[in-house]
């Protein structure tokens, strides 16, 4: 009966790998946007045309003459310490991007990886802002996609904040104060004067743009796409909704009218974010422009802003772009208020559990110096966590080993009546006090440890490119080796001619593990031949099944088998041991 159950056990873990392989395919990772090349071109009234990221900056100072020919951009560098990149002084749009910690692949050549790109790139990723009039009766100039800002200064840095000024030719002045700190976080002042004799009303807004539909990695694991939470409460919203739901004229697919929060586009690792002034009432949006095949999410205000004749007013929000680290988001989301950032990270529904188990992978870590070493060490914290569970478990599968022969018995005098025998023999299994449901209890309990470590090591940035020893460069990432090409020797890649043919050594470890572990548990237990190939079949059969998962989770598992394995050895020989000696019997 126990070996049925084992076998029962182990079928319904490999449907849950399968459901896994099926509805969360191993992808690869968001590819940030390529290089921009310079374009000059004649811009319409929804875009400006913009330059080269990589370049120079062409700095138009403060109070200078504008010079530059309509449609061509001018630039001002930004250099902190975790980003760098330029402002487009054109639109005074964020439009230029990339993070020095993080590059796109392993290799010590590849390129940092880009989180915002400039309009006319293939991969168009911005963030602008700006001011929208309260009423059409009274025209007001205001600034646009075309307009060519003034900047303070040359580059915009940790230490120096940089001012982008333009005057209407009406009366009123605009400014835009940007900031940025040592991490991902940009504060964005913005102001305007009133020098017109008169009250005007504007509304400000910002927003996240992204112009393409990218390539959804994590299938149901990890959201990517618009996200928001406003008032406390999270919204994930899907390209495909944002791009089917859209009510004209402004094509608004999902709005929500609250006090602060933030919103904006999520990728795996990386996010774009508004976060309004948490005092502020706003209308937070997804919105989807045709035209401009363009995904836009934002907010703005749900009342002008009055500013009287001879008064300068200002609104203030912050930009964030760059890696959702854990600790960071959590250390913005105590600093500036903002409610729930830390959901950025797609812990899931289980965020409970997950996020606690990732906090104890990063502290072992940090004192470690590796997250390999924090996984095996977590295995051992796990297996001390379980003993109890599982000795007992250990002393049921024994008691119901020894007691095979009698339920055999029972089984062959009550061959034709299934109901007594059932009956007898949950009256033997009562009488030795054995429960059918203890072999069970660590599969369950410890199920949700592997689901824990599973979305742990797929969801977070800090599990990313994490080396362990050997040929293991990245953690979140399945195997790099392959038998069917003998680990590198023959120059090809078996898995472009079938997904199939992909093997990787720690998944072989893993097999063999498996495997001995199995052939510790039928020591202790009584299978029939029959189940005993079966139960030979299925290290195989999980092997290829952990070939595609990340190889974090397969040196996790390698580990737990020998732990468990030996576990089971010390714990049955002492069971062994226990009923060996001879009973004393009490004397009536």
């Amino acid at each position: 009966m126990d070996s049925k159950r084992l076998i029962l056990a182990t079928l319904l873990s490999a449907l849950v790998l399968i459901g896994f392989d099926y509805f969360f395919p191993q992808a690869p990772a968001h590819q940030p946007a390529p290089q921009v090349t310079q374009s000059v071109s004649s811009p319409t009234a929804s875009q400006a045309s913009v330059g080269s990221a990589g370049q120079a900056a062409v700095v138009q100072p403060a109070g200078a003459v504008a010079d530059v020919p309509d449609g061509a951009d001018t630039r001002i560098a930004i250099n902190a310490p975790a980003v760098q990149g330029s402002i487009n002084l054109r639109g005074a749009r964020l439009d230029d991007l990339v993070l020095k910690q993080y590059r796109e692949t392993v290799k010590p050549d590849s390129p940092d990886v880009r989180v915002l790109s400039p309009l006319d790139s293939k991969r168009a990723d911005y963030v602008d802002f700006g001011w929208r009039a309260a009423t059409s009766d009274v025209p007001v100039a205001l600034p646009n996609a075309r307009t060519l800002w003034k900047a303070s200064g040359t580059q915009l840095d940790a230490e120096h904040p940089v001012t982008l000024s333009w005057d209407n030719g009406q009366g009123l002045t605009f400014e835009v104060a940007l900031a940025v700190d040592k991490d991902y976080m940009f504060t964005v002042t913005q102001r305007v004067h009133n020098a017109t004799g008169q009250s005007v009303a504007l509304y400000p807004y910002y927003r996240v743009n992204r112009g393409y539909t990218p390539e959804e990695t994590g299938g149901m694991l990890v959201h990517e796409g618009p996200i928001s939470v406003i008032d406390g409460r999270l919204n994930e919203g899907s390209y495909k909704s944002v791009r089917n739901d859209g009510v004209p004229p402004e094509n608004v697919a999902w709005s929500h009218q609250g006090t602060g929060g933030w919103a904006g586009i999520t990728d795996k690792y990386w996010l774009m974010a508004i976060v309004p002034d948490q005092a502020s009432s706003v209308v937070g949006t997804y919105a989807w422009q045709a035209a401009q095949s363009q995904y836009q999410v934002g907010f703005t205000a749900t009342a002008p802003v009055q500013v009287a004749a001879g008064q300068t007013v200002s609104t203030e929000a912050h930009v964030f772009a760059g890696a959702k680290e854990v600790r960071l988001l959590e250390q913005y989301e105590h600093d500036l208020h903002i409610p729930m950032f830390w959901k950025a990270v797609d812990f899931g529904w289980l965020s409970f559990l997950t996020r606690p188990v990732f906090f104890v992978l990063d502290w072992l870590n940090s004192h470690l110096g590796s997250f390999g070493l924090a996984l095996l060490t977590f295995t051992v914290i796990v297996k001390v966590a379980f003993l109890p569970l599982t000795i007992k478990q250990m002393r049921m599968t024994w008691k119901t080993s020894r007691l095979k022969p009698q339920v055999d018995l029972i089984r062959a005098r009550h061959k034709d009546d299934p109901v007594v025998m059932q009956q007898q023999i949950m009256m033997l299994y009562r009488k030795e006090n054995v429960s059918l449901f203890g072999g069970f209890l660590p599969l369950f309990i410890q199920a949700p440890v592997f689901w824990c470590l599973y979305k742990d090591l797929y969801v977070t940035i800090e599990m990313r490119h994490a080396p362990f020893i050997g040929w293991v460069k990245d953690l979140s990432a399945q195997d790099p080796t392959n038998i069917f090409n003998l680990f590198g020797l023959i120059p090809f890649d078996p898995a472009q001619i079938l997904p199939l043919l992909t093997l990787g050594a720690w998944p072989i470890l893993y097999g063999a593990t498996m495997f001995v572990m199995q052939k510790v548990s039928a020591s202790s237990t009584s299978m029939d031949p029959a189940q005993q190939k079966v139960m030979m079949f299925i290290p195989l059969l999980f092997t290829f099944f952990m070939a595609r998962q990340p190889v974090g989770l397969v040196i996790y598992y390698c580990w737990s088998n020998v732990l468990t394995a030996i576990q089971q050895i010390i714990i049955m020989g002492r069971l062994k041991a226990a009923d060996a000696k001879p009973q004393l019997v009490a004397k009536k």
